[in-house]
């Protein structure tokens, strides 16, 4: 049975996607907490009804356990890779990962770590054939855009210089990496402080278009020698557990690979979970809800 509650918002291609939020239901102390923490915290939250309550357990490993990382499950089963830092699903044909895994607490982002220490490089894991170099991104035009974060693991140095594989990267548009999608891994980083943890799922989608015969497409750049894959967009899932243990919280973002106007605040690019479930062949809800009982969503209206 499934067990998800649709909301009324679509995905939007493109820097208008979803729609504009409205304010967070809750009591007067909270809410002033939340004007505090800005315009993404007055979303609603949504609870996924017809289930029982059960208690978040706070995790007592080291920050990049991966028993720790994959509490809530394999969003998918195929080419898992495990590293310091995080767990990641590699796709060989499009030279990136489909997913990326990584749990964030207050102790993974202090530490002695210096990214000045870390360089881009092959992932000799991967076959030569499949996978991406330095020299196919050079002159594209794209960033090396991390997926799992270099600064989400300043607790090791390992950890940090781990995130430089470029089997963690994907070609990603410049004025996105440098502004909006930095701005959602700042956010990301500051829900530690309100969360007992926060797991973060990042990939890259390619999404439809409708072209000039009224048909779908799917298209999509590549570059290099390798043919890497650019995405049409990325998506960003959060597991958010809540501090006194009532249960999970989730919010799903899509951005497109493409400039981002400063001016539009990131809740408009909230989605429905489905919406990532539907356009990535990934599933979320079903890993949650076999960890946690108690699932609030996040949502655009």
């Amino acid at each position: 049975m499934r067990i998800w509650t649709r909301t009324a918002a679509t995905l939007v291609l493109g820097a208008g996607l979803g729609a504009a939020a409205t304010r967070l239901q809750s009591d007067r102390g909270r809410h002033e907490e939340e004007q505090r923490a800005g315009l993404l915290s007055r979303v609603p939250v949504l609870p996924v009804p017809g289930v029982p309550t059960v208690q978040a357990s706070e995790l007592t490993v080291s920050p990049g356990a991966s028993g720790a990382v994959m509490k809530y499950g394999f969003p998918s089963l195929a080419n898992i890779k495990s590293r310091e830092s995080y767990v990641t699903s590699y796709e060989p044909r499009t030279r990136t990962a489909s997913w990326v895994i990584e749990r964030l607490s207050p102790a993974s982002l202090t530490g002695p770590s210096d990214r000045k220490h870390c360089d881009f490089k092959e992932d000799d894991s991967v076959h030569v054939y499949h996978r991406s170099s330095n020299a196919d991104y050079r002159g594209s035009g794209f960033d090396r855009g991390h997926l799992a974060a270099a600064a989400n693991h300043k607790w090791s140095q390992k950890a940090m210089e781990d995130t430089f594989y470029l089997s963690n990267v994907a070609p990603q548009n410049p004025h996105l990496n440098q502004n909006t999608w930095n701005d959602l891994e700042k956010l990301s980083r500051s829900l530690t402080k309100r969360y007992l943890n926060v797991y973060v799922c990042t990939g890259p989608l390619y999404l439809p278009r409708q072209e000039a015969d009224g048909k779908l497409y799917v298209h999509y750049q590549v570059i290099g020698r390798n043919h890497v894959a650019v995405p049409t967009h990325f998506f960003k899932v959060l597991i958010l557990e809540q501090m006194d243990g009532r249960g999970v919280e989730l919010r799903s973002y899509v951005l497109p690979n493409e400039p981002v106007s400063d001016q539009v605040p990131l809740e408009r690019f909230l989605v429905p979970i489905e919406t990532i479930e539907r356009a990535s062949g990934l599933l979320f809800v079903p890993n949650i809800m076999k960890r946690s009982s108690s699932l609030q969503a996040i949502a655009p209206h």
